[in-house]
């Protein structure tokens, strides 16, 4: 698939979206966002690629989103780009797939107060398994990362997609369930922060979506911890 063929896919994706999303009727969870600002502090979203739909159109406009630079990437430009959100361009697969550059400008924008959400196992997963951009963010900025899963009630599933990608039908309710907001401790490590945005993600999928959180990756223990 060539790229144009992958933006008209993306906008008319994009248009019926935005179409849908006027039907919908959202719902939010343990939202401690006011609270952050009320405090001076910003946020990051830490979602799961399988919610990326529900979850634009659930975020504030003007959201900056991590995209793939992949041709999937340019079907999720546009569709972003209709929610009012900043695409940009990279992935967290390092320098190669332009992840480093694409993580140092979201560090620029969420340093001057913008709000970023990043797929945290995208762009080809295992589903769940949390990669290091978030925790990156967090730690190179003075934003609380806020892991989110956001479930239409009802929905349509890409089952044969490796994230098991949703799509809210119209009229439906989308609930939008948020962990505590995390930050860095002293002297933790991007790897270390990177677990326990995992752990969160997962606790909140086997809590508010059990059945989809059986596909969830399950990433093994360190041997001296098995041992002890």
């Amino acid at each position: 698939m060539n790229k144009k063929i992958a933006w008209l896919i993306g906008s008319a994706i994009g248009l019926l979206i935005t179409i849908i999303r006027f039907t919908l009727r959202f719902h939010f969870h343990n939202d401690q966002r006011d609270q952050l600002t009320s405090q001076g502090v910003g946020h990051i979203y830490a979602s799961l690629h399988a919610h990326q739909i529900a979850g634009s159109m659930a975020a504030e406009r003007g959201t900056v989103a991590m995209v793939s630079r992949s041709t999937d990437g340019e079907i999720v430009v546009p569709l972003l780009r209709f929610c009012g959100h900043e695409p940009v361009r990279g992935s967290s697969g390092g320098a190669r797939k332009g992840g480093t550059t694409a993580l140092n400008q979201m560090i620029r924008l969420v340093g001057e107060g913008r709000v970023a959400t990043l797929a945290v196992d995208g762009p080809n997963g295992p589903r769940g398994r949390v990669h290091g951009g978030a925790a990156m963010l967090g730690l190179k900025t003075t934003t609380a990362v806020l892991p989110a899963i956001v479930i239409p009630r009802y929905r349509f599933i890409l089952k044969s997609t490796w994230d098991r990608l949703q799509f809210p039908l119209p009229f439906t309710r989308v609930d939008a369930y948020f962990g505590d907001p995390l930050r860095p401790l002293a002297g933790e490590t991007v790897e270390a922060f990177t677990l326990r945005i995992e752990r969160e993600l997962h606790r909140l999928e086997h809590k508010y979506d059990p059945s989809e959180a059986k596909f969830l990756a399950v990433r093994d223990e360190p041997a001296q911890q098995r041992a002890a």
